[in-house]
C-alpha cells in the first residue's frame, strides 16, 4: 500500500467527499426513548464491569465510572514516537471515553465495533487518547467479545451481507480497491512521508524518521529475496510505485508491478518516468490473476488482505505460476493469531465495514496451508515486525491531524475526518496488544535451493 503527490490535483478542483468514492459514515441508529437508552446503557455497563488488565474510564451525564484496575504509572516512563508524541509506557491500557451524546449506547449496544467507529465518527463520543480505549478493550477479550456478541448480533446478517457482496472476484476486487485508495491522492499525500508508502515502517532506530524507516523495509525485503541486477521482479499491488521504483534504483533489478487502480497506476507510470526508470520498470493496469509471464522473484507488501479467505489458494496459484522453478516470493502481510482467525473470517468489523470492504486478515498458518495446497512454495523465512506498525500509524495519525484544515480544504467533511482518525487509532490499538502483528514471509518453489541471507549467513558459520 503505497501513496501519493498532494500536487496531483488542485483543492479548487477537487469533489466532495461523497464524489470522490469516500466511506461515509452511515445513518446513526434513531434516537431511542429514555427507557430504551436506560436499557442499553446499562448493557454496555455491564459488559465492561468484566474488564480485567488495565482500565476504561466512562463519563457520562448519567455518571461517571472506572472499569478495571486504575493506572498507577509513572508519569516520567514514556514513548515517544518519530513524529514527537509522547505517551504513556504503562503495559496495561487505561482508557477514558466521554460520551457526548446518548445515540453512544445504542451504537455500541447494538453494532459493537463497527457502532463504536460510527459512533466516535459522529461525535457522540470523544476521548484524550481514542487509542487507550481500543487498547483496553483488546486486552479484555471477555468484554470485547461479548459487545460483538450480545445485542450487536442484531445487525450481524445486515453486516455480513454487506461483507459477502463485496468479494474479491475481479469485478468486487476493482470496487474494493477504488473505494479507499482512490479516494483522492492528495488526501493521502497530507500524512504519508516523502516514500508515499502506506504500510507498516521497520524502524531501525526508534528515532528515525518514517521516511528513513520506510526506505529500511523496502530494502529489507529486497534483501531476503537477495534481489540483484539478473532478476525480474513481479510485484503484486503497486500502490504508488516506491517499492517498485527503490528496487530498481538501488538493486538494479528489472520490475514488472501491477495494480488494478487506475489512479495509482497513472499516478506510477509517471512518477516511474521523473525517475528515468522507464526502462526497467513496466507498470500494468491489471488483475494478478491474469498476468502472464515468468520471474525469477515475487513481491507484494500489504496487498494479501485485500485477497480475501476464498482466494487465498488462486493467490499462491498464480504466484507460482508466475515464478521460475525455485523463484521466490516475498509478502508483508497483515496477520492475526491464529486461535482468532476462524472468528475474524467470519465476523465483519469497523475496518471491513468503512476501510477496507472485502479485508480479510489471514493467519500465518492459514497462508502457509493456502500456500501447500495450492502450489510448491513452501516457507524458508518468517520475521515479526508488528511492533513498528505502532509508532507508523501513530504518525500518520499525527500528521492528518495536522493538516486537518487541508483536508477540509479538499471536500472532506469533520465525519470522515474522525472516521479515518478512528481507523488509526483501532489498528494502533490492535498491533500495540499484538492481537494483530505484521509478518515478512518469504516462500520458495521447488528447484534450485533459495535460502534468504539469514538462513545462508547462518549456515556458513556453522
Amino acid at each position: 500500500m503505497t501513496l501519493t503527490d498532494p500536487t496531483s490535483a488542485s483543492p479548487a478542483s477537487k469533489p466532495s467527499k461523497a464524489a470522490a468514492g469516500a466511506p461515509a459514515p452511515p445513518a446513526g441508529p434513531p434516537a431511542t426513548r429514555a427507557g430504551q437508552r436506560s436499557l442499553l446503557e446499562r448493557a454496555v455497563r455491564a459488559r465492561l464491569r468484566r474488564i480485567a488488565t488495565g482500565s476504561l474510564t466512562l463519563v457520562a451525564p448519567s455518571g461517571a465510572e472506572v472499569f478495571g484496575t486504575p493506572a498507577e504509572a509513572d508519569a516520567s516512563d514514556i514513548i515517544a514516537y518519530p513524529s514527537g508524541a509522547v505517551r504513556p509506557a504503562d503495559e496495561d491500557a487505561h482508557g477514558t471515553v466521554i460520551v457526548e451524546d446518548d445515540r453512544f449506547w445504542s451504537a455500541l449496544a447494538l453494532r459493537g465495533s463497527v457502532g463504536a467507529g460510527e459512533a466516535y465518527a459522529y461525535g457522540w463520543w470523544t476521548s484524550p487518547e481514542p487509542t487507550d480505549v481500543v487498547r483496553a478493550l483488546v486486552a479484555n477479550h471477555t468484554a470485547l467479545d461479548g459487545m460483538e456478541k450480545g445485542l450487536a448480533r442484531l445487525s450481524l446478517p445486515m453486516l455480513k451481507a454487506f461483507h459477502w457482496l463485496r468479494d474479491n472476484s475481479r469485478a468486487g476486487s476493482r470496487k474494493n480497491i477504488s473505494a479507499h485508495y482512490d479516494l483522492s491522492n492528495e488526501f493521502f499525500g497530507l500524512f504519508l512521508d516523502p516514500t508515499m508508502t502506506y504500510s507498516s515502517a521497520y524502524f531501525e532506530q526508534p528515532d528515525a524518521p518514517l521516511e528513513a524507516a520506510q526506505i529500511a523495509k523496502i530494502d529489507r525485503l529486497c534483501e531476503r529475496l537477495k534481489l540483484g541486477p539478473s532478476d525480474h521482479l513481479l510485484e503484486i499491488g503497486t500502490g504508488w510505485g516506491g517499492f517498485a521504483r527503490r528496487a530498481a534504483q538501488k538493486f538494479g533489478c528489472r520490475v514488472t508491478t501491477t495494480t488494478i487502480s487506475k489512479e495509482q497506476h497513472a499516478f506510477a507510470v509517471e512518477r516511474i518516468a521523473k525517475a528515468g526508470l522507464s526502462d526497467r520498470v513496466e507498470v500494468l493496469l491489471q488483475d494478478y490473476r491474469d498476468l502472464r509471464g515468468q520471474y525469477s522473484k515475487a513481491v507484494s507488501v500489504e496487498m494479501i488482505e485485500a485477497v480475501g479467505a476464498r482466494h487465498y489458494g488462486v493467490f499462491f496459484e498464480t504466484c507460482a505460476r508466475l515464478l521460475k522453478p525455485g523463484g521466490a516470493l516475498a509478502l508483508q502481510a497483515i496477520t492475526i493469531h491464529d486461535a482468532h482467525f476462524e472468528r475474524a473470517r467470519k465476523a465483519v468489523d469497523f475496518i471491513q465495514r468503512h476501510i477496507f470492504p472485502g479485508s480479510c486478515i489471514p493467519s500465518v498458518t492459514a497462508l502457509s496451508e493456502a500456500a501447500s495446497k495450492a502450489s510448491d512454495l513452501r516457507p524458508v523465512h518468517m520475521e515479526d515486525i508488528g511492533e513498528h506498525y505502532v509508532p507508523t500509524l501513530r504518525t500518520w495519525r499525527d500528521s492528518l491531524r495536522q493538516r486537518r484544515g487541508e483536508a477540509l480544504a479538499m471536500g472532506f467533511d469533520e465525519d470522515f475526518l474522525r472516521l479515518f482518525d478512528f481507523y488509526f487509532c483501532y489498528c494502533e490499538g490492535g498491533f500495540a496488544e499484538r492481537h494483530i502483528s505484521v509478518a515478512h514471509l518469504v516462500y520458495a518453489r521447488a528447484g534450485r535451493s533459495f535460502s534468504p541471507p539469514v538462513a545462508a549467513a547462518l549456515a556458513s558459520q556453522g
